[in-house]
């Protein structure tokens, strides 16, 4: 099986990201298993390891920002 792998930084943390294929046209990104490191409960997919790591990467950046106050 052909693992992508891929590391971004988001927020000022390193994340490892891993997509692997589900078909030939369905990938699925989650965080790597690290020791010590917490995994993404949910998986995100796309056509292309490209697109489901984006995704993932995506979604990291929502939450790992914190919300801007209104004023």
């Amino acid at each position: 099986m052909t693992v992508h792998r891929y590391e971004e930084q988001i927020a000022g943390r390193t994340y490892y990201i891993e997509v692997s294929p589900i078909t030939a046209t369905r990938w699925r990104a989650q965080i790597a298993r690290r020791p010590g490191m917490p995994t993404s409960l949910m998986p995100f997919y796309g056509q292309t390891p490209d697109e489901a790591a984006r995704e993932l990467s995506k979604w990291l950046s929502l939450v790992a920002t914190p919300p801007r106050a209104n004023t």
